[in-house]
């Protein structure tokens, strides 16, 4: 693992900063530099500045898996937060990037959304993101967690329940209810503005938004600037929107006007076209206890969607997206207020996409349509050149290498990960393929399943391993993925060369899978 591009070790007063900034669920065309009508003038700022990257993957499809892997430099089938209801050994995480910096000499935070460990389980799990467990921790309580040697948390950050009472819940909560006024500004948070369409897991919120955790994270995060502006830090600032509910406060929520917003290619379901697993993710019976499972098949067995309503959806998740990126631009504006930009690197992704109507689905699941897999990746920083794409394959599992890569930091337990240095400031090196990976448990839709996925420049092929079944698609001649080549004699060649990239992975994933802890 590459520790700086001289391999010498960096005096900490001449080393970068890092600022991680990242929002949860957010699709990888959903930027205005991407075409579409969403308003990111920041991001496209950072975009325009430093160098983006047209086709990154995430390491896996879903929350805990993904973040687990950015921290760590490692396969979810690795380091066994192979689906949501796994909680990340915290031995692995002082493993992770965090730690390393903090033992390089470096101040090391996140502030916003961790997901590292589950927040509703079968049974107090004693973490600080477990809904039952929080109450554990103090209100002087920040960390050190998962490597980072100050946190400041909420413990879900998605409001299809709000924000926990104290002794509840975490740094976000607590302030979100101070002087009693919280149950007031959740009355406003569940008040249903309209124009109300019925679109599900959307409305249009009475919350200020300045009372929103997107508002909080931007705060804080800003607050932890000025605190460490004389010393190497390294900074993650997680957002968790655009993440369902589609619930943006005013004004966000009214500034993209629903009959403004692009809608899928194709939005109905056609799972008779699809691999088996497609239809009985959507309509098998999850094996869980029973409050749980309601919950998850209200969010996987879903009423069809009107235009309209996918409009309403869209412009509300656009919102969302808008209201983040107000927030970063807050942070990289006081990163030239305290004369720190020249000084930082910025890196903006996210942990996984959204279907938002494509094939008639919403939300998340087992189907690696880009929309869900692809996320943006922009970087900022000295030595990082302005203006430049590249449409190289890779996965934010490399977020640990690059930094740490950036910053002179020794990564060597980071195994998985590569440094994105060579792509971002030389034109001769390339990436062949990512690979992204999911496992399954019954908790989901009753049947396990063993999902393994690659990605070039073109093409895109899924194996489920248990069966055998699988999808390949052509995304340049076929980019919205109507046509399924995996069976296609044409392309038998060009499988094998695709299943030969998964077979590639290294031979290090656990032995007996970790238990869940909780919901998936």
């Amino acid at each position: 693992m590459p520790t700086s591009s001289s391999n010498e070790p960096v005096p900490v007063s001449k080393r970068l900063n890092i600022l991680l900034i990242t929002s949860d669920q957010h699709r990888g065309d959903c930027y205005g530099f991407e075409g579409r009508n969403v308003k990111t003038p920041h991001l496209d700022q950072l975009a325009r500045d430093g160098t983006r990257f047209a086709a990154c993957i995430a390491p896996n499809l879903i929350c805990q898996p993904t973040r687990a892997s950015m921290l760590t430099g490692l396969l979810p089938m690795t380091h066994g937060v192979s689906d949501n209801g796994i909680d990340l050994d915290p031995r692995l995480g002082a493993q992770g990037f965090a730690a390393a910096f903090g033992a390089a000499g470096y101040a090391t935070a996140l502030i916003g959304k961790a997901h590292f460990a589950t927040s509703h389980t079968f049974a107090p799990t004693g973490t600080p993101e477990c809904r039952t467990s929080s109450a554990d921790f103090g209100d002087d309580w920040n960390g050190p967690y998962m490597g980072f040697d100050h946190v400041e948390l909420m413990v879900e950050g998605h409001n299809n329940w709000p924000p926990m009472k104290p002794p509840h819940g975490q740094h976000y909560e607590r302030w979100y209810h101070m002087h009693g006024g919280g149950d007031a500004r959740t009355a406003l948070y569940w008040q249903r503005l309209p124009p109300d369409t019925g679109a599900i897991e959307t409305w249009n919120s009475a919350l200020p938004a300045a009372w929103h955790n997107s508002t909080w994270v931007g705060n804080q995060g800003i607050d932890y600037l000025r605190a460490h502006r004389d010393r190497p830090f390294c900074l993650w600032a997680s957002f968790a929107d655009p993440h369902h509910p589609f619930d943006a406060p005013e004004p966000w929520s009214r500034l993209h006007a629903p009959q403004d917003v692009e809608l899928p290619f194709h939005r109905s379901l056609d799972l008779e076209r699809r691999p088996w697993w497609h239809r009985q993710s959507l309509e098998g019976k999850p094996k869980l206890p029973e409050a749980m499972r309601r919950h998850r098949e209200k969010l996987t067995q879903l009423p069809a969607q009107t235009d309209e309503q996918l409009r309403a959806m869209i412009a509300n998740y656009y919102g969302m997206i808008a209201l983040v990126d107000h927030n970063v631009g807050r942070l990289l504006i006081e990163l030239d207020a305290l004369d720190l930009a020249r000084n930082t690197l910025v890196i903006f992704t996210t942990d996984h996409g959204e279907w938002l109507g494509d094939h008639g689905l919403v939300l998340k699941g087992p189907m690696a349509y880009e929309g869900l897999l692809r996320v943006g990746f922009i970087a900022r920083g000295p030595g990082v050149p302005a203006a430049k794409v590249v449409a190289d394959p890779i996965s934010t599992i490399d977020v640990a290498a690059t930094i740490a890569d950036y910053a002179g930091v020794a990564m060597e337990d980071a195994r998985h990960s590569r440094s994105l240095r060579p792509l971002i400031e030389t034109d001769t090196a390339s990436r062949d393929f990512a690979y992204s990976e999911w496992s399954l448990r019954e908790s989901r839709f009753g049947v396990p399943l063993d999902l393994r996925t690659v990605r070039t420049r073109r093409h895109k092929l899924t194996l489920e391993r248990h069966s055998g079944a699988g999808e390949l698609y052509d995304l340049a001649d076929d980019p919205h993925e109507m046509h399924n080549r995996f069976d296609d004699a044409g392309y038998a060649n060009l499988r094998r060369e695709l299943e030969a990239m998964i077979a590639s992975r290294p031979r290090d994933e656990l032995d007996v899978e970790l238990p869940q802890v909780g919901m998936a």
